[in-house]
């Protein structure tokens, strides 16, 4: 099968002074300010090797010009864009972010007073600096290396560069870690998605129409002009080179890397990150994966000071570092407040841990033995959900990645948009959620997609808990003949003891619904294929199961989440 190629759709850039809902954009007037402690110098011209000219804040503790590690924070937003609180929802504490942060990125004076410049950088073609916008892919990698190698030259530096920072800000250390400037010696990726195609654009291949757009025009802020992210996503449905050509392998990361994920960020970060720890090939990486929202956990005083400890070790040969840390750590949650943290399990996890539950669909119902009858459900995906439920009779930990099999009538179409929820139910009957999308808590355990079309697997990738689908071309379901699907369900970390019940909810739109409007990071699916009926199928050799990892529970009871103090960092 062909696959599709195309150049990237540009458009015109908006103006960068009309931003909406970001500071007013200053001047390009190189200035250096003493802001009590620090200086900053803006917009500080960084040449790149085709003659372009890209702009950075240089953040400098006052008084030390020589000898200072840097970190790197770069991301389209807007340097100027900085911020002492995000959304409330978000859970940032009074005291945890100075006004001086930018959106997404390490605060300056807390880096600052610690011994360290900060570089907030606008990448080519944002706002004031030079050329045309690109959203990843070669010119970007090519014009990271170029800064950092840059900052790693400045006669301020002493020559080691750092990468911190979340989303957009995770990303690119993807693409500096895989060109492996010499300059670079750490980065600490904090929840990005690492498969354009399949975690950004195109869940299980259905569009996502809530977060691209916004997304797209976020970065279109530029004198000149820009990528239009949301034209070139509806111009590829399939998998294509454009997609391809995003990242670099991400085998080439060799650098140290403390890799942050959250089981919290389904649609977006949260398969991305965890699959970019997993194929980095640095022989010093570490990979912490909380519940919480992502910002707060970000910003969270002793979390900073994690991220101190690590970069202390590779960018000043200062204290212990993280040599001592488990690999990989793990918060299992008990409830959105409670959780286990857990070190004994490695990542990615291995088959080995799988378990089928399988669908008793009359008594709607999962169950380990495989049903020895054959049993059918039809119902309509648009107005209701499919319910399967498993009572836990002892206690256990999910931890990882999970695969619905689902063999599935389309009654009345040539297509299925499939949505999935793994739930959790306390032994009272009450719905626990989770933190979800960094500003919400009505998340369920997990969620999975699937355009029925779109079911051709990538074999050497695909495993028991996860598989992988290629996306290359369609195959139209016959309305009303069965077809076994599989459905990738994201990974998740939650306890349930003795009595607790898991929910399987199979519906054919999304789980947890949004205002379109609503200017925040919203996951949302509508253009949707679903007419008509379902039917979903089970029995002797065409069962419907679910495969998920399951663990003996961590010792001792749960703990409460860390409790914020207001205290500044």
């Amino acid at each position: 099968m062909n696959i599709q190629t195309m150049q990237p759709i540009n458009c015109p850039g908006l103006d960068p002074a009309t931003a909406e809902g970001k500071p007013p954009l200053p001047p390009l007037e190189h200035v250096t300010e003493d802001l009590g402690g620090l200086t900053v110098e803006r917009n500080t011209a960084i040449p790149l090797r085709d003659g372009i000219r890209i702009y950075g804040d240089i953040y400098r503790p006052a008084g030390m010009d020589r000898d200072l590690p840097v970190l790197l924070a770069w991301g389209p937003y807007g340097k100027h864009n900085q911020k002492d609180m995000l959304w409330p929802s978000a859970g940032i504490e009074a005291g945890w972010m100075s006004p001086l942060t930018g959106f997404e990125a390490p605060d300056p004076r807390y880096w600052c007073r610690n011994g360290y410049a900060v570089a907030y950088v606008d990448p080519r073609g944002m706002w004031h600096s030079e050329g045309n916008g690109v959203h990843n892919g070669p010119q970007e990698a090519e014009d990271v290396y170029d800064a950092i190698e840059w900052l790693g030259g400045a006669d301020w530096s002493n020559g080691r560069v750092g990468m911190l920072g979340v989303s957009y800000l995770a990303g690119i250390q993807y693409i500096a870690g895989a060109m492996q400037p010499p300059s670079l010696k750490a980065i600490s990726p904090w929840e990005c998605f690492s498969d354009w195609y399949r975690e950004f654009c195109y869940h299980g291949g259905i569009p996502e129409t809530g977060f691209i757009p916004r997304a797209s025009r976020n970065m279109r802020y530029s004198l000149a002009s820009t990528e239009d992210t949301a034209a070139n996503v509806a111009a590829n449905p399939l998998m294509s080179d454009y997609y391809k050509s995003r990242y670099p392998d991400l085998r080439d990361i060799q650098v140290p890397a403390f890799v942050v994920a959250s089981w919290s960020d389904h649609g977006l970060h949260t398969r991305g990150t965890l699959e970019a720890f997993a194929q980095m090939s640095s022989p010093q990486k570490w990979l912490r994966v909380h519940g919480q929202k992502k910002w707060r956990y970000f910003y969270d005083p002793e979390n900073v000071e994690a991220q101190r400890v690590f970069f202390d070790y590779y960018l000043l040969d200062n204290g212990p570092g993280p040599l001592s840390w488990p690999q990989v750590q793990l918060e299992v949650l008990d409830t959105a407040e409670t959780m286990r943290i857990r070190s004994d399990i490695f990542w990615p996890v291995p088959d080995t841990q799988a378990v089928r539950l399988y669908a008793g669909l009359e008594e709607r119902t999962l169950a380990t033995p495989a049903p020895a009858a054959s049993s059918q459900v039809t119902f309509d995906p648009m107005a209701e959900s499919l319910d399967l439920e498993y009572v836990f009779q002892e206690p256990a930990d999910l931890v990882g990645p999970m695969r619905l099999r689902l063999f599935l009538r389309a009654n009345d179409a040539e297509d299925a948009d499939i949505f999935v929820a793994v739930r959790k139910f306390a032994r009272d009957g009450a719905e626990v959620r989770f933190a979800f999308n960094a500003l919400f808590d009505d998340g369920p355990v997990a969620l999975g997609w699937l355009r029925a079309s779109h079911q051709p697997l990538d074999e050497e990738r695909s495993t028991e808990l996860r598989p992988v689908h290629l996306h290359l071309a369609e195959e139209p379901l016959i309305p009303g003949e069965p077809r076994a699907l599989d459905v990738e369900v994201w990974p998740s970390g939650v306890h349930f003891d003795q009595g607790e019940k898991l929910v399987l909810s199979i519906l054919g739109h999304d789980f947890v619904h949004r205002d379109p409007d609503l200017n925040s990071p919203v996951i949302r699916h509508a253009d949707l294929r679903n007419k008509g009926t379902w039917t979903v199928h089970s029995g002797p050799g065409a069962e419907t199961y679910l495969a998920l990892p399951l663990f003996q529970p961590a010792q001792g009871s749960a703990n409460p989440s860390p409790q914020p103090t207001n205290d500044e960092v």
